[in-house]
């Protein structure tokens, strides 16, 4: 994992999600859960990817043994989905809202609206493509790089490939041949 950069909207005197990452290569938003610990612009770790699913196994997360930490990273979930339909002036209140989750000595927001929203709606949908992002274990309360969630879409289907040249040149003589049986059927009939 690599912490590539902020969305530039600040309160509580940070930056507030979503975040910019690479996973292996890959660019990645990232949504902090976790406010106790810190991660530098450019660093780069080893980290566990869970997946937010029933059964899932959360041991290798921070908050894994909290009651109901299922619950918790679904509506975290949730709350990061909100951030890309409102305005930027919702961040702080949408990012609070998430550490409160899971840190009640974290900053709060200026209302429990977001946290309402997202204990009454994050039930109704599935979080089957978001991860959480863990540095790589013994993993600690606190000393270690912040806890992420990030959301995988699945990729597009790969582009039609053009057949080969030999391919295409068998196609072609194919067609000639056919071509030119039936010019000799409608001659002889």
């Amino acid at each position: 994992m690599s912490f590539d950069g902020v969305n530039g909207t600040q309160m509580f005197g940070v930056y507030v999600g979503p975040y910019s990452g690479t996973m292996d290569g890959t660019p990645v938003a990232l949504f902090c859960v976790d406010f106790s610990n810190e991660v530098q612009l450019g660093q780069q770790w080893d980290a566990n990817l869970t997946p937010i699913t029933s059964g899932a196994d959360l041991g290798d997360t921070r908050f894994g043994a909290e009651p109901g930490a299922l619950e918790l990273y679904e509506q975290a979930a949730w709350l990061a989905l909100q951030f890309g339909s409102q305005p930027t002036s919702q961040y702080g209140d949408i990012q609070a809202t998430i550490w409160q989750l899971f840190n009640p000595d974290a900053p709060a927001p200026s209302s429990s609206w977001w946290l309402e929203q997202a204990r009454g709606n994050y039930a109704s949908t599935d979080y089957g493509d978001f991860y959480i992002i863990t540095n790589t274990g013994p993993v600690q309360q606190s000393g270690q790089v912040q806890e992420f969630l990030t959301q995988m879409l699945p990729t597009a289907a790969p582009a039609a490939t053009a057949p080969e040249p030999n391919a295409q040149l068998l196609i072609g003589l194919v067609l000639i041949g056919a071509s030119c049986v039936l010019r000799r059927r409608r001659r002889t009939q």
